[in-house]
């Protein structure tokens, strides 16, 4: 049977983690679209890994209080492999698939990356957040459906400079994904199996010769596909796919 989970942050659980609320958003969703009633089961996981099999107790407006009754193991386990997918911005819908299919693929966490052939404009700090909530409310959504426990984080869009600046303070491996110059995967990662990847997808106008000499300056590894020219998030979804094959969890 489906299970039939929420979301809690820690915070909504009590101090000797008995009982938990509900937000208002997830409220409405327990009472009118799922119709589920008092003394109803439901799971909730509270986005740090863990998931608890708990009891509808009341049903109020803007909250619905649970009775926890025992923790449980979520369905889906997560990846050995810590892999953050940057992803310059591309247009709309675009973005929020491969927020969708990178919280299915097991990806820790995204940042969005602007570039100098990026999709779209940041057109100030109200905007990136208005964005940034977007893709959280869809990976949150993705995460009820693919059995995970641990929310993926959605970063705030960065500069490619930023992000470039942050990798040289950080011990990851860095994996750039580009259409020319690059090595196949196999060969660019011919190493002992990473803890952590970071793996940078471009826009559908490609790099600058500039982006890709500075990605590869930094110390990233440049990877180009062979075969066929693919779209910007379908790269993002495949680069997901092969790192979680090679040193993930997806076999």
């Amino acid at each position: 049977m489906t299970r039939r989970r929420f979301h809690a942050p820690p915070e909504s659980f009590s101090p000797d983690a008995d009982s938990v609320t509900l937000s208002a958003e997830e409220t409405r969703h327990l009472r009118d679209v799922l119709r589920l009633k008092v003394d109803g089961k439901v799971y909730v996981f509270d986005g740090t890994g863990r998931e608890f099999r708990c009891e509808v107790k009341k049903i109020a407006r803007n909250a619905t209080e649970l009775r926890v009754l025992n923790q449980v193991t979520p369905e889906s386990p997560e990846s050995t492999l810590t892999l953050t997918l940057a992803v310059a911005l591309l247009k709309g819908e675009k973005f929020d698939l491969v927020v969708q299919k990178a919280t299915e693929l097991g990806v820790a966490r995204i940042v969005p990356v602007i570039t100098t052939r990026a999709d779209v404009r940041i057109r100030g700090k109200e905007d990136a957040d208005r964005k940034t909530l977007r893709w959280q409310r869809i990976a949150l959504e993705a995460t009820k459906q693919c059995g995970r426990a641990r929310l993926m984080t959605v970063k705030t869009p960065i500069s490619f400079y930023d992000l470039m600046k942050h990798s040289l303070e950080s011990d990851e491996l860095g994996v750039m994904f580009a259409e020319r110059t690059g090595y196949s995967l196999i060969s660019a990662l011919d190493r002992a199996p990473p803890d952590s990847v970071v793996a940078l997808i471009g826009s559908e106008g490609g790099w600058t010769d500039e982006e890709i000499a500075q990605a590869r300056d930094t110390g990233w590894k440049i990877v180009t596909l062979g075969g066929r020219t693919l779209r910007a998030e379908t790269a993002a979804i495949v680069a997901a796919a092969l790192l979680q094959h090679r040193f993930g969890d997806l076999i």
